[in-house]
């Protein structure tokens, strides 16, 4: 399987599979490449909707060209179970987008990638720091977003550190408290329209607006809920080290 950057006829041939609604496993067949660098490449520069092959072309060039040498380029964390180190980073790189893509922030996006791909679900403050090689303030802002979204826990090891965990529950805690912020949106638009007139356009419009979200509201709880019951695995048993 051919390796090295993708090239602009390349990036032409994938802006044609996006036009024609082809899936990324489809075009990476194609091109003979992996599914992941089709993904990445697309989620980093636009999304399948804006992609650009010129755009794209040009602006892994410039950051080809600004792109300097750091800790994290030069180690190759060591990988449990056998897997391609190489691989593995260039996995965590298109999961990180495809949750910037949804809405989160980069920074948070890159910690949840991290925690989500680690095997115990867990990192201190420090091992995060290290991993991403940025600071210790950038990791708790991060945090503190994460916990607010109900994606992330906080817990004390044998050894009195902080560890932020994301647990198999994690999904279920977020969509539960996306339903939360939506009922009280719900709420909100229902005193408005005690406020500006149940008749008035104004009242009839926050009033579909309360009826559409909290069907949406419900409807999220109750899959959720369903889901978490349902769906729910474990992990096989392991004795080996987590060293990703």
């Amino acid at each position: 399987m051919p390796g090295g950057r993708l090239t602009q006829q390349e990036r032409q041939q994938i802006a044609l599979g996006l036009a024609d609604g082809l899936a990324y496993a489809e075009i990476a067949r194609r091109l003979d490449r992996p599914t992941s660098t089709i993904t990445r490449e697309v989620m980093r520069n636009g999304g399948p909707t804006a992609y650009r092959s010129d755009l794209a072309h040009r602006a892994t060039e410039r950051r080809a060209r600004r792109k300097q040498p750091t800790v994290r380029d030069a180690t190759v964390l060591p990988q449990a179970h056998g897997r391609d180190a190489e691989a593995v980073r260039a996995y965590e790189e298109v999961f990180t987008t495809v949750m910037m893509q949804s809405g989160m922030p980069q920074m948070m996006s890159r910690v949840m990638s991290s925690l989500c791909l680690s095997d115990t679900g867990s990192l201190t403050a420090s091992e995060l720091t290290q991993r991403l090689q940025v600071s210790p303030a950038s990791i708790s802002k991060a945090i503190t977003f994460l916990e607010g979204q109900g994606m992330v826990r906080r817990e004390r090891d044998e050894r009195r550190r902080e560890r932020y965990i994301v647990d198999n529950d994690v999904w279920y805690e977020a969509m539960m408290a996306s339903a939360r912020s939506t009922a009280q949106i719900v709420e909100t638009a229902r005193e408005g329209v005690g406020v500006l007139g149940p008749g008035t356009p104004a009242g009839v419009r926050l009033e579909n607006i309360a009826r559409f979200l909290q069907f949406v509201s419900e409807s999220t709880a109750r899959a959720a809920e369903q889901a978490r019951e349902i769906l729910h695995a474990k992990p096989a048993a392991t004795t080996a080290d987590d060293t990703d």
